[in-house]
């Protein structure tokens, strides 16, 4: 009789150490990627009475709960945060303290930029990743580190080197300077400026054009050295260019401009698409180019950066361009239930942890990521409710044996003392 204080003593510790988890849990009901947990009961060891081995066995209670962390996937809730980061199946974002230095992992993927453009957590710690080099380039192989975003960076501009158009010339033309067709082609030189090229086409007899391409007088040192190219175009009868008899790539020289840029650049002309047939055309319907493109830039000022889907961190250039500056890693860790929490929904590897696999999302088993959104906490209300009562159902349980014990001890006492 006397063990049942004991034993209901133990319940009553275990009943309010879950109560202690049931109400952390509802507490970080609306924490961003918080992972509830759950409980694991465990009875002592019995004794054995009377005689016979085993034919009356009484416990001794039972032990202190186990806490095991339900890693089930949350609710992907859509923010439109630029920065915002959703993990949708297995993995963590690797993160840095950047006080004790410490890699921890986390769920929570409310990102922002620090004062020196690190990419950081709502709490300041690092996320890592990889960030592209000076070409541009991105090793995804190489050990993690401090995402960095390009704050306020100028794209360097770039010259123009090739350029192609596609166009048709009337073949109902007269062979004239009525035939005359012009069309402009914006480049770039060494210093981003840009420059109308206008390259014009007259027919000159049946099946056979001339083109020159010209610049601007104004935007030359020397004006006279406007034109910078001229040639002769010959298509076949069905209308396609015959490229047996016409020079293709056209490569033609830039005079120096007055802006300072880089002279004696060239640029090449295409005259064949990618298919191998000819750009230009000539059929019976009025002189007209469909497209033209060049490979040229402005130098542009960043405008945004945001978080794309699969972890990219890419950044808009004002001339509308998108270069991706930076890739967030995940870690892939076998057995996350043994992580240790440590507070700001971050967690710390334990001695019981596999080596976690760090890479790029969607790889090796690890999710993927959803841009403009966060993993809410996979609490469920209900759930949590039903365990409280429970646990408190319990608790009042155990202590009433306390109670029935005390009388029965009490009543004890009486019939020794009469």
């Amino acid at each position: 009789m006397f063990t049942s204080f004991s034993t209901a003593l133990s319940a009553l510790n275990a009943c309010s150490t879950a109560i202690d988890v049931v109400g952390n849990n509802l507490a970080n009901m609306n924490s961003t990627g918080f992972k509830a947990s759950e409980m694991s009961f465990s009875d002592l060891v019995t004794q054995s009475l009377g005689a016979g081995l085993g034919t009356t066995q009484v416990g001794f209670g039972t032990a202190t709960p186990i806490t095991l962390r339900n890693f089930a996937q949350g609710a992907i809730q859509t923010t439109g945060g630029v920065l915002d980061g959703a993990i949708s199946g297995q993995g963590f974002f690797v993160v840095q303290d950047p006080i004790s230095g410490n890699t921890e992992y986390t769920r929570a993927g409310s990102f922002q930029t620090d004062a020196n453009g690190n990419l950081t957590t709502a709490n300041g710690d690092f996320v890592q990743g990889w960030n592209t080099n000076s070409t541009g380039q991105m090793d995804t192989n190489a050990p993690v580190s401090n995402i960095v975003i390009p704050v306020g960076a100028l794209e360097q501009p770039i010259a123009t080197t090739v350029m192609s158009a596609d166009m048709n010339l009337n073949s109902v033309a007269n062979a004239d300077a009525t035939s005359t067709f012009s069309s402009p082609i914006t480049i770039y030189d060494s210093l981003g400026t840009s420059h109308v090229l206008t390259m014009s086409f007259v027919k000159t007899g049946p099946n056979a054009w001339t083109y020159t391409a010209t610049l601007p007088p104004a935007d030359l040192a020397d004006p006279t050295t406007a034109q910078v190219a001229t040639g002769n175009l010959v298509f076949n009868t069905d209308g396609s260019l015959d490229l047996t008899q016409t020079t293709s790539p056209v490569v033609f020289t830039l005079p120096t401009f007055v802006d300072g840029a880089t002279s004696g650049g060239t640029v090449t002309w295409s005259l064949t698409q990618t298919s191998g047939a000819g750009a230009l055309t000539q059929y019976d319907q009025p002189s007209a180019s469909s497209s033209s493109s060049q490979d040229g830039q402005a130098a542009s000022q960043l405008v945004n950066v945001g978080l794309g889907n699969g972890g990219t961190i890419l950044a808009q250039y004002s001339d509308g361009q998108q270069v991706m500056v930076g890739q967030v890693a995940l870690a892939s860790i076998r057995n996350p239930d043994t992580l240790v929490a440590v507070g700001n929904n971050n967690f710390q590897l334990s001695e019981a942890s596999a080596a976690p696999n760090i890479g790029v999302p969607g790889t090796g088993g690890r999710g993927s990521i959803s841009g403009g959104s966060i993993e809410a906490s996979n609490v469920d209300i209900a759930t949590e409710f039903t365990n409280l009562i429970v646990y408190q159902r319990g608790y009042e349980a155990n202590g009433k044996v306390i109670s029935t014990a005390d009388t029965l001890s009490q009543d004890t006492i009486n019939l020794i003392q009469t």
